[in-house]
């Protein structure tokens, strides 16, 4: 056996004091980004790529240069909460990403595909490689804040996004049901395993508004989310409420011209990463 030299990318040896090679994809050489976060959770259905669309709204309203990259490749959701309608384009050097009204840059599947409708019936490797392209293709350029709108649960994609991006911290999502310890249990399980940060969690549908009275309606009955965040010692960031008007925003394109507070403590624990 040749002497060691320490260097584990040149050597053949499988040796008990060989260094796992790392993963991570470099991005675009035309893209700067410098903090990435995935929106999370176990289950579809609970509001990430909502979560992901005001956090992105709430820092360029900070005047930070900000990014969604649209992770859910099989339910693609981003452009249309932004009213972005045009097709992506790139030349030989790599893609462009869409920008919304404000100047948010977005790329998504959809932007790729001849009609929004068409379904994306592709293998999960083929669905995984294309997220990895999202990163290493397109031409982000200066980004100070990149958010990652996760798939559902566990599997190709979120292992893809954990493994090949540079991760800064995640942001569980989830809903005032009794499935929420779950949702929360897996996708905290997930991040331990893959060592990334966790930041806090955020509850979507908490409650409703009484038009008439003000009064907060709990719709799904009384939140468990303190129980569960001190299970699991999450911190709670927020907690979106069933509301008509923000709906409406999101299916006429016009996420960025929502009125609410609701995520600012999200905001500025991002901030201060």
């Amino acid at each position: 056996m040749s002497e060691c030299t320490h260097d584990c990318s040149s050597c053949s040896q499988n040796c008990g004091d060989r260094k796992p090679e790392s993963l991570l994809e470099k991005p675009h050489e035309q893209s700067h980004i410098k903090k990435v976060i995935g929106i999370v959770s176990g289950k579809g259905g609970v509001g990430k790529s909502i979560v992901s669309s005001i956090l992105a709204v709430n820092m360029q309203r900070k005047n930070y240069s900000t990014a969604v990259l649209d992770a859910d490749i099989t339910g693609p959701s981003i452009p249309k909460a932004f009213g972005i309608k045009e097709k992506a384009a790139g030349n030989e050097s790599g893609i462009f990403p869409a920008e919304s009204v404000t100047g948010i840059k977005i790329m998504s599947v959809n932007l790729m595909l001849e009609n929004d409708t068409d379904p994306v019936i592709w293998r999960g490797p083929v669905i995984a490689g294309v997220v990895k392209q999202f990163w290493t293709d397109v031409m982000w350029g200066d980004v100070d804040y990149m958010f990652v709108d996760m798939p559902p649960g566990t599997g190709d994609v979120p292992l893809t996004v954990f493994q090949s991006i540079p991760v800064d911290g995640i942001i569980v999502v989830t809903s005032p049901q009794d499935l929420v310890s779950m949702i929360v249990a897996k996708a905290v399980k997930m991040a331990e395993m893959m060592n990334i940060p966790i930041l806090g969690v955020v509850e979507n549908m908490s409650y409703a508004v009484c038009p008439d009275c003000g009064k907060k309606i709990n719709i799904f009955g009384e939140s468990k989310l303190e129980s569960v965040a001190a299970e699991y010692n999450l911190e709670i960031l927020g907690r979106l409420p069933m509301d008509s008007r923000l709906a409406s925003a999101c299916d006429r394109g016009a996420i960025e011209l929502y009125n609410g507070d609701w995520l600012d403590k999200a905001a500025e624990k991002i901030e201060k990463i």
